[in-house]
């Protein structure tokens, strides 16, 4: 497992390659991660719920441009944005498309984190 991983972060961390999303996706507990793009106005609206759980949840919350890493948005069948697939150890477990409120989101990540 590489530095990046095994340092856990309280911020959410932006994929820079399809490696790197594979690393972070792959690792044991809770990834959720944010399928997001720049121009759309409900991602913007969510980044304080993903820095909340980011900095309150043992998650690892990872962000994914979908314009940058098209090839990983359409691998996850990512057709809006904003789309949260929920990893734990490893496998897809749930998903939320759209703008989701704080308190559900770390309900989800509590969920499947017991």
């Amino acid at each position: 497992m590489s530095d990046a991983v095994s340092r856990a972060t309280d911020v959410p961390i932006h994929v820079e390659s399809v490696a790197q999303f594979e690393e972070f996706t792959g690792q044991d507990g809770v990834v959720v991660v944010d399928f997001y793009a720049d121009w759309c106005g409900p991602c913007t609206m969510l980044e304080p719920a993903m820095e909340a759980i980011a900095a309150e949840t043992n998650a690892t919350v990872v962000k994914v441009d979908v314009d940058a890493h098209g090839e990983l948005a359409a691998a996850f069948g990512v057709q809006g944005v904003p789309n949260l697939v929920f990893f734990r150890d490893g496998e897809p477990k749930k998903r939320a498309v759209g703008v989701q409120g704080r308190d559900a989101l770390v309900s989800v990540v509590e969920s499947l984190s017991a």
